[in-house]
């Protein structure tokens, strides 16, 4: 069996989804997900002139020896844009596997864990009581998990992912628009004066069984870290997300003598070798890797396997760059990791996606439900890909009140 073709997309419905489709000699065909968030011509250009070249020809069930050589065979390893492209070419190898076998990945990786799993919606408010009729409004959705943002008085504007204006909508999502970063002015004395106050509300109006979840979005210092996250201890939360900068992993050893609050970080994290080791000194609780830009099914697995010998679960990222390819190679690990946490799950199905992406997956009282198609259970329409264009964006900038150039 040989590789005989791959094509990359790039475009969808209010995302430049960047799709992989590998074509082989006997009719088979993968897909995998390289969307880099507002970077996403990067990895569609290295899968185009440096990757595929080098696919053709090769045994896509030799998905081991194939990820190693694009991986172990660079000089220059690692980073976003080379384990986005790796990713995809996983994923589609995958995906051809379990369509030979005429299995799911889950029953490839193992068999299922559990039936449904649990993922967590956004809520954010510009502000408090904004937010909670955001909360509200997942509650009566079935959602048991969710994740709060809202906006701090006094802060000269909107801060990570809150909107500008009360009612935005329950799935409000930043704009991402334009090639020049909006800014974000951002006051860490007034967060943290406002913020663990916040919570309790929310936890004292939801009641001890939501979980709640909190992004810090790496914008305080170690100590500032670990203080807050020693404060909202009486709330419960389930994690705080990214309290620090992911580059200075010796901030949790502080945050940890500090505070027993839930740790989850990693998005960031392109390969084991950015997280082992705070996941070998049990320094987080949540290991947030992402399938695609953490290298495909191949390397995430070997992540979760370490971490679930150190007490550590996933909670991968599900931010709207990922498109349903990524979400669905996700959803086979989540159906099977013995160690697993929850999954971020932005809305995705809407028709033009659903025309996409089409799939029996679905979402049903807060719970994931993977369905038992071969593979990855996700196809893609390449008429419809076609109505769709790359519109350039970039995430926004954070600065401080003086012009400090800060941590988005």
């Amino acid at each position: 069996m040989k590789i005989t073709d791959a094509k990359v997309f790039v475009g969808g419905p209010g995302k430049n989804y960047v799709t992989l489709k590998i074509y082989t000699d006997q009719g088979v065909y993968g897909l995998g997900d390289a969307t880099l968030n507002n970077r996403e011509t990067l990895p569609a250009a290295y899968l185009q002139d440096y990757l595929i070249p080098n696919l053709i020809g090769m045994d896509p069930r030799n998905s081991e020896d194939i990820w190693q050589f694009f991986y172990r065979g660079a000089y220059f390893r690692r980073g976003p844009i080379a384990m986005a492209a790796f990713g995809a070419i996983d994923m589609a190898l995958w995906d051809i596997k379990g369509k030979l076998a005429g299995m799911p990945l889950y029953q490839l990786f193992g068999g299922k864990s559990r039936d449904g799993a649990l993922v967590y919606a956004h809520a954010a408010g510009a502000d408090l009581d904004d937010l909670m009729d955001s909360v509200a409004s997942y509650v009566d959705q079935g959602y048991k998990a969710v994740r709060v943002q809202c906006g701090i008085p006094g802060m000269p504007t909107a801060s990570y992912a809150v909107p500008e204006e009360k009612s935005a909508g329950t799935d409000y999502i930043t704009d991402f628009s334009g090639i020049r970063p909006k800014v974000e002015i951002w006051d860490t004395e007034k967060y943290m004066r406002f913020m663990p106050e916040a919570l309790q509300k929310i936890r004292d109006r939801f009641g001890p069984d939501l979980k709640i979840l909190h992004d810090v979005h790496h914008r305080l210092t170690p100590r500032e870290a670990a203080a807050f996250a020693k404060a909202v201890e009486p709330v419960g939360l389930f994690w705080l997300e990214d309290p620090t900068p992911a580059e200075d992993q010796d901030a949790l050893n502080l945050i940890r003598q500090h505070s027993t609050t839930p740790i989850a970080i990693g998005e960031v994290f392109n390969s084991i070798w950015e997280c082992n080791k705070l996941i070998e000194r049990e320094l987080i609780d949540f290991i947030r890797v992402a399938v695609t830009y953490a290298g495909g099914i191949t390397h995430v697995k070997r992540i979760i396997d370490l971490a679930g010998l150190h007490n550590v679960r996933t909670g991968f990222h599900g931010a709207p760059s990922h498109s349903p390819i990524s979400m669905a190679a996700q959803a086979h690990l989540n159906a099977w990791a013995p160690n697993f946490g929850i999954q971020e799950y932005l809305v995705l199905g809407t028709p033009e996606c659903d025309s996409l992406f089409p799939s029996q997956h679905y979402l049903r009282d807060g719970l994931f439900y993977v369905s038992n198609a071969p593979g990855l259970g996700v196809d893609f329409d390449e008429d419809e890909v076609a109505k769709y264009s790359y519109k350039p964006g970039s995430h926004p900038v954070v600065r401080l009140e003086d012009g400090t150039l800060w941590n988005y």
